[in-house]
């Protein structure tokens, strides 16, 4: 399914205009005179609420984002959220029409500048580390070689210590992609622990660090 760009969003999206004399501004100068193309890819956490703040930030500092969403990140979240906050197209399955479709997750990757996925959960780390594509997200990282790709981790804290999981974050680290967090915090089960993912302002600046690996077409 394709959420398409929303009509009744244009006048909120005319008045988010980054204020040049807020911190944002100054912190994430490159963001705002590359503007960066961002696929955001979010899985099934609590912490995609998180997303949409990122999304929201990311637009208002003059990227465009689109956004990827897996079936169990739409439990949480819903896609209307993330159109209203970047007036682009959400995407959360492989099946849509054909004349929408295009090779989504192909067209996807080519027309990114940098893919971010916030949360990354388990399943998604483990996917993407072992080639796994069984849905439109895991097959856009799949398709992603070359590119700039940035995953913000978020489970529970045994789930992070688990072997298997660092293995594949380890394998995901010597592929070039760029790992941020996560930090101690208190979990969405109640415990306090290794897990929470960063908060929108630090992958924003993980974003801006990665600049100058994505002006491709800015140079």
């Amino acid at each position: 399914m394709v959420v398409g760009p929303c009509d009744f969003a244009k006048h909120s999206m005319s008045s988010k205009k980054t204020n040049h004399g807020s911190k944002e501004a100054g912190e994430f100068a490159r963001i705002e005179t590359v503007r960066p193309g961002v696929l955001l890819g979010v899985t099934g956490g609590v912490a995609a609420y998180k997303a949409v703040e990122l999304a929201s930030k990311l637009t208002r500092l003059g990227a465009t984002v689109r956004t990827v969403m897996t079936e169990n990140a739409c439990r949480f979240v819903g896609p209307v959220s993330f159109r209203a906050v970047t007036c682009s197209p959400v995407y959360s399955s492989m099946w849509s029409p054909p004349e929408e479709h295009n090779s989504a997750h192909i067209a996807l990757v080519d027309w990114a500048d940098i893919v971010v996925v916030a949360p990354a959960t388990a399943n998604i780390i483990g996917k993407a580390a072992n080639g796994i594509c069984d849905d439109l997200l895991s097959t856009v990282l799949c398709a992603a070689a070359g590119k700039a790709v940035l995953l913000a981790p978020a489970m529970n804290c045994r789930m992070w210590a688990s072997p298997a999981v660092q293995r594949n974050l380890q394998r995901l680290r010597e592929g070039g992609w760029k790992i941020i967090g996560p930090v101690e915090g208190r979990l969405a089960d109640g415990t306090v622990g290794m897990g929470r993912m960063v908060e929108p302002v630090e992958i924003l600046a993980a974003i801006e660090e990665a600049i100058p690996r994505i002006k491709r077409g800015s140079e």
